[in-house]
């Protein structure tokens, strides 16, 4: 068994012994993809230090990309962002998500079925008294939010992701 399967089933384990009552309506844990890769042990493209992080993005910014926090739900005007484009990373302008895989989860967070190849890695989150998958953009390491199996089709998969972490990019085709 790979190290990244065995991650991925261990989080899976522990996400359906603590979502007991998730498990019963029939929802599973996030399986792994091509576009889900582990930040497991990754040194990230960028070398980027604290400092810097804090001059380059705003406070609320930094709390979320590089302290993992969380925006209140409901506070991102990217909830009610419609228009064709690109979801990039606000550390690092990485495209992350096509307006096309958006959707109205009802969360009060940015929602995406799946992201551009290439884009995001996942690892462990253990905070709050459990364990879920948590997303990061792949370039910067920055925190984006965390994927459930609770989405729509084509992928079942809902990545939740803080809008304060996405910058929208209108009118910009998804990069080939």
């Amino acid at each position: 068994m790979d190290r990244r399967r065995f991650v991925i089933g261990v989080s899976a384990a522990a996400l359906a012994g603590f979502a007991g009552a998730i498990a019963r309506q029939g929802f599973a844990a996030p399986q792994e993809t091509q576009e889900m890769q582990t930040t497991q042990d990754k040194i990230h493209d960028m070398q980027t230090t604290d400092a810097e992080w804090r001059k380059i993005l705003t406070p609320e910014q930094y709390q979320v990309l590089r302290k993992h926090g969380t925006e209140p739900a409901g506070s991102s005007p990217l909830n009610n962002e419609h228009r064709q484009g690109i979801f990039e990373c606000a550390g690092c302008n990485l495209p992350l998500y096509s307006s096309k895989a958006k959707f109205d989860s009802g969360t009060g967070w940015p929602s995406f079925y799946q992201p551009l190849p290439n884009a995001v890695e996942i690892s462990k989150d253990k905070s709050w008294f459990t364990t879920r998958t948590e997303v990061h953009c792949r370039r910067c390491g920055g925190h984006l939010g965390h994927v459930f199996a609770d989405g729509p089709p084509p992928t079942g998969l809902r990545y939740c992701m803080n809008g304060v972490a996405l910058k929208f990019v209108p009118g910009v085709a998804e990069p080939s």
